[in-house]
């Protein structure tokens, strides 16, 4: 089955616009990676200033290539970088054990 990784980025409320534009600039940069399944850019409503960045891989080898190669590539960068809309970041790891979707 297949691997789900969730990274919850803390981003302050006036770096949330910053966030979003980085990552709709960026679309189609995973897309094409082996193993790659799905991704999803979550923005928070209530309660929290976490944002969930949602991909889902066939495998853990899958998820761990991509983070060792294309992933690390785009976040290498030197002193003209920009600074980080995240103030923190933790990476959640899950097993898909069920799955459904909608009925045809």
């Amino acid at each position: 089955m297949s691997v789900v990784k969730i990274n919850v980025l803390a981003v302050p409320a006036e770096q949330r616009e910053v966030l979003e534009k980085r990552f709709a600039s960026r679309a189609g940069a995973v897309e094409g990676s082996d193993g790659f399944e799905w991704f999803e850019l979550l923005r928070p409503v209530e309660g929290t200033d976490s944002y969930l960045v949602y991909t889902r891989w066939r495998s853990e080898e899958d998820f761990q290539a991509w983070m060792s190669g294309p992933m690390q590539a785009a976040h290498q960068g030197g002193a003209d970088r920009p600074k980080p809309a995240a103030s923190g970041s933790t990476l959640w790891s899950f097993e898909v054990v069920q799955s459904a979707g909608p009925r045809a």
